[in-house]
């Protein structure tokens, strides 16, 4: 995509509007609308993928990061021809397909984003992920968490991916076969999250409400679910580094890496060098496990 300017720019053969190309948007990391619609058209490939057949919900900045900000669900008016739309539960959401309508939302300053955990259609998961919310804002501990999980999850047969969150936590995504439920890959989180809690009970908790955590790392399994979402993969975040969710290698949790080290600055080089790491691991018999764990409790 070449230099953004106020007016309309064509994409696919789709015009998209570009107003105030020159406001910051994390001016801490000099990140203006017209590089941040750069560096979406960069991410693209990646984010898409994650994104697409999904009911998508932004958060818009629309006066930078350290302005107000508000979640969108429904689809806004007016809006192109070519946002894509689908109705679910009386909402009718965005559908992310393509690059015109992810320039788009990036014009309208959504600078995050966070699709459903299940295609349009569907009440199945498309992959599973586990959720690894620190209860402090700067937790030096959350690459030695995630590196926990993802050693029990290897016991279990699982080869899995840790991804910064964009924010302060790790995620670990399994990807999956069609045809599991949330509630099934809920029974497992439960019992991979007492696992470690009690392995750990000074790293990692249960507790679902945030006073009641001290300092422990929430292992959250529920937030996994129908009608939820997290912070999908190569999604920038509203955070003054300018940091993007980001898979890793597990090399790179256990050198304990930092989840501000990638962002949108670099983000293009790194995607260069290592591709999409989620795309390197095959679907995972999570099946096995069940049909397992329905025959035999889960050892403690």
């Amino acid at each position: 995509m070449g230099q953004a300017v106020k007016g309309t720019i064509t994409i696919e053969g789709q015009e998209i509007p570009i107003t105030n190309p020159n406001k910051p948007l994390w001016p801490e990391a000099g990140v203006t609308k017209a590089l941040y619609l750069r560096k979406l058209a960069v991410l693209a490939p990646f984010l898409l993928k994650y994104c697409q057949h999904r009911l998508l919900t932004v958060i818009r900045w629309p006066h930078g990061i350290h302005g107000d900000y508000f979640y969108q669900k429904n689809a806004p008016h007016p809006r192109p021809d070519y946002i894509e739309t689908a109705l679910h539960d009386g909402i009718e959401y965005i559908v992310l397909n393509k690059l015109p309508q992810l320039l788009w939302l990036g014009n309208q300053a959504a600078l995050e984003f966070h699709p459903s955990l299940h295609h349009t259609g569907s009440r199945l998961p498309c992959e599973w992920m586990i959720d690894l919310d620190p209860s402090r804002e700067v937790e030096p501990r959350i690459m030695e968490a995630a590196s926990i999980v993802g050693e029990v999850l290897a016991s279990l047969g699982l080869a899995s991916i840790p991804k910064t969150s964009g924010a302060t936590g790790v995620q670990i995504i399994v990807p999956i076969r069609t045809g599991v439920t949330f509630d099934e890959l809920r029974t497992i989180g439960l019992l991979v999250g007492q696992f470690v809690a009690e392995k750990h009970p000074h790293l990692f908790t249960l507790e679902r409400l945030k006073k009641d955590r001290g300092t422990a790392i929430y292992f959250d399994y529920l937030q996994h679910y129908q009608g939820k979402t997290l912070a999908a993969p190569y999604t920038p975040r509203a955070r003054p580094g300018a940091t993007v969710s980001t898979p890793l290698t597990w090399e790179e949790v256990r050198r304990d890496v930092s989840p501000l080290d990638y962002h949108l600055l670099n983000i293009e080089e790194r995607l260069k060098q290592v591709g999409d790491l989620i795309a390197k691991v095959p679907p995972q018999p999570v099946e096995d496990i069940l049909k397992h764990m329905r025959a035999k409790p889960f050892p403690t």
